[in-house]
């Protein structure tokens, strides 16, 4: 049997995971062995009786900062060569890409901060790869690596039920995903476009490609303008003008 993809948590509160986790797809998958989820307590590598593992930051300044010392014992304990990460908002953006790569690999090592940050010096000694979910601050690193986790497991092997929903998901192509319509065909006297009525398999695959690149092109610039980079324009599949249902 192939060896589950392996998740290690460092966290100051274990006790959240699997949290959401264990639930849905990532829960089956956690109970059939796909995946293998660790949690370790960072305070447990402390070594003072108060298990302190934050202190005032050098040059002033508010809050606490998570001590290196502790962080590197606490990394040391789950080292074998997967890739180690720090969830930070000064990380880079996590991807669609990243997460392919990630869900590729053995597994991750996921460090948690809490307070006003990490001591640098434990980044740079273990050569963390500092990722972002997003631009805006949580309390704590933990539901980013559950974000992170979840977008990774979903792309395991016999962890979804189709490839298929995969590919054409949003990111998958550098698009925007198309839009979705299913019963009934009016609602409210909205109408599912009717080339998804036609039955011509070609028209369908047509129409969702133009909405795709139309969604992409309206909310997302940076990421049409990052497709049109990589895609040659007299490759590119020509979008089909389709009426949209009706407003």
């Amino acid at each position: 049997m192939t060896a589950p993809w392996r998740a290690g948590v460092l966290s100051l509160f274990p006790e959240m995971f699997p949290g959401p986790l264990g639930h849905s797809l990532a829960g089956r998958a956690l109970e059939r062995g796909l995946w293998a989820l660790e949690a370790r307590d960072i305070r447990a590598f402390a070594t003072d009786r108060h298990r302190t593992v934050d202190d005032t930051p050098f040059g002033g300044g508010a809050g606490m900062v998570m001590r290196p010392d502790i962080l590197d014992a606490a990394l040391a304990s789950l080292a074998d060569g997967r890739p180690a990460i720090c969830l930070t908002p000064r990380g880079r953006p996590l991807t669609q890409d990243r997460v392919r790569r990630l869900a590729a690999g053995p597994g991750v090592v996921l460090l948690c901060g809490r307070y006003e940050g990490i001591d640098q010096r434990v980044i740079d000694a273990r050569a963390l790869e500092e990722i972002s979910i997003g631009d805006y601050v949580l309390s704590g690193g933990e539901p980013a690596a559950m974000v992170l986790l979840d977008a990774c497991v979903r792309l395991l092997p016999g962890v979804m039920g189709a490839a298929a929903s995969a590919e054409e998901e949003s990111f998958a192509a550098g698009l925007l995903e198309y839009p979705h319509y299913t019963r009934p065909a009016e609602w409210n006297g909205r109408r599912v476009p009717d080339v998804l009525l036609s039955g011509h398999h070609q028209a369908v695959a047509d129409w969702r490609r133009a909405e795709a690149e139309r969604i992409t092109r309206e909310r997302r610039p940076d990421l049409w303008a990052a497709h049109t980079r990589t895609v040659e324009p007299g490759l590119r599949r020509a979008s089909v003008a389709v009426a949209p249902a009706a407003p």
